[in-house]
């Protein structure tokens, strides 16, 4: 039990240090729309590359933490079965830890859709992009929650 205990408490440092660099790499990556036109810049430009790279690890390593760790350590922690991951973030979705499952789903596809297309279609990574811009609140709200929940709980 106390293994698992600091295991959720590092967890928790970690969703708290990955929203916050999440939320300042979309700030300065999508400070102008990212268009078609920026998406197809990026083999010459390689500030803006890097920060579309940071952006994609980003937005992934945070969904990564949240759905594959944090969510089934808190379930664990609460007493609750663990099941698949979708299992799960239904679970934590009836918990009101996270919004909407289907979104997070949604989400999920998306992400994988941020390093793939760029090379071929660079509207459909700027597309991609947006809808994951789109998406950073519900990534951040839902690390809040967890945060505050593991807090109110006396465990972090």
């Amino acid at each position: 039990m106390r293994d698992s205990l600091a295991r959720l408490q590092h967890l928790v440092y970690a969703v708290e240090r990955e929203s916050a660099y999440l939320r300042q790499t979309d700030a300065s990556l999508f400070a102008q729309p990212f268009d078609a036109a920026r998406a197809a810049g990026l083999p010459t430009q390689q500030a803006l590359s890097e920060q579309v790279d940071a952006f994609a690890m980003r937005f992934g390593r945070l969904q990564d933490t949240l759905g594959d760790k944090l969510i089934p350590a808190l379930l664990l922690r609460e007493q609750e079965a663990l099941g698949s991951a979708l299992d799960n973030l239904d679970r934590a979705e009836r918990l009101g830890w996270l919004d909407s499952a289907e979104d997070w789903v949604d989400a999920r596809r998306l992400r994988n859709g941020f390093v793939h297309e760029y090379v071929r279609d660079a509207a459909v990574l700027a597309a991609n992009l947006m809808q994951g811009h789109a998406r950073v609140p519900m990534l951040t709200a839902c690390a809040e929650r967890l945060v505050q929940h593991s807090r109110a709980r006396g465990w972090v």
